[in-house]
């Protein structure tokens, strides 16, 4: 794929490449690790990143922008949603490893289909996910789709499906499936995702059947205003097949211009911690994720987007 930029961040490279629709975003990202970012009780700083070899993130673009109009997301400035090719799909992962030549393979490999676009869209991300176990098992490729469920798309169910056999039987658990939920109240979330997802009720209906190998299915809640009620929650998903995650409300330009936010410093744990509590006790399973300052100025959290017209609020190079 060539590359048409390259904007060096704190914690990576920002891509954009020329896609068969246009130019497309992607992410090479280093990680602090496990024990900063999910350690709870702790102000996540910016400080020395795991080597590549150890832990590599790659984030890419399943559609040229996106036709969501989620209240907190920048994409959908991009432009309506056309399906990226598969071509463009693993044309971004390739190029995205390539730019690091020196590193020859790593430990684990995470592959986010959460750039720009819903994956569950394109039926090419299932055809990637098959060509990554094929082509990629020596980095230890550990893919996963995140998803909003939209409620129009009639392939949804079939979508879902395929992945989990596919991250069940041909990754042997080592996959994922993040279901992007924020809040347990119908009209929040109508609000928030446009009126283009799922209830909880029939995302619960499009699930029944599924059970995860190796890491259980992650509800997301970015953590804000919003509600989050276990009882809830405890009606639709078990706590034996599905693990909470809370994050930070990412500082998008929609999520600021609609005032959706999370409270207090959402680099220290305090934020999250009187969900995670509620949540602990109904009996989930949850990952309190921490983003550091730099990650979220450094615009590669979800939402974010550079062709929309943003650029890094955080030190940071641009190489053409």
């Amino acid at each position: 794929m060539n590359i048409l930029r390259e904007i060096v961040v704190p914690t990576g490279q920002i891509y954009i490449g020329e896609g068969s629709k246009g130019p497309i975003e992607f992410l090479s990202l280093a990680d602090y690790g496990q024990q900063v970012n999910l350690n709870q009780h702790k102000k996540v700083l910016h400080q020395p990143l795991l080597p590549l070899t150890e832990k590599w993130v790659v984030t890419i673009s399943t559609q040229f922008g996106c036709s969501m109009g989620c209240a907190f997301c920048d994409v959908p400035k991009v432009g309506p949603g056309k399906n990226a090719s598969f071509y463009d799909l693993t044309g971004q992962i390739l190029s995205a490893i390539q730019s690091h030549p020196e590193i020859e393979t790593t430990k684990r490999l995470n592959i986010h289909f959460a750039r720009m676009g819903e994956p569950t869209w394109n039926p090419n991300v299932l055809d990637c996910g098959k060509w990554i176990a094929e082509h990629l098992m020596e980095y230890s490729p550990h893919p996963v789709v995140s998803t909003m469920m939209p409620r129009h798309n009639e392939w949804l169910k079939t979508f879902i499906h395929a992945w989990m056999r596919m991250k069940n039987r041909v990754f042997h658990g080592n996959a994922g499936l993040q279901l992007s939920i924020n809040s347990t109240d119908e009209i929040e979330r109508s609000a928030m995702f446009n009126d283009n997802a799922h209830s909880l009720h029939e995302i619960a209906k499009i699930m029944d059947g599924i059970i995860p190998v190796g890491r259980k299915i992650t509800l997301n809640f970015a953590v804000c205003q919003y509600k989050i009620d276990p009882e809830i929650l405890l009606r639709y998903f078990s706590p034996e097949l599905y693990v909470v995650k809370l994050t930070p409300m990412h500082k998008t330009a929609m999520a600021t211009d609609n005032n959706i936010q999370t409270g207090g410093d959402y680099t220290d744990w305090t934020p999250y911690a009187i969900h995670e509590e509620g949540l602990k006790k109904a009996g989930y399973d949850v990952l309190v994720f921490i983003a550091s300052k730099e990650e979220d100025d450094g615009l590669v959290t979800c939402g974010n987007a550079i062709l929309s017209g943003s650029m890094p609020k955080t030190e940071y190079k641009e190489r053409k």
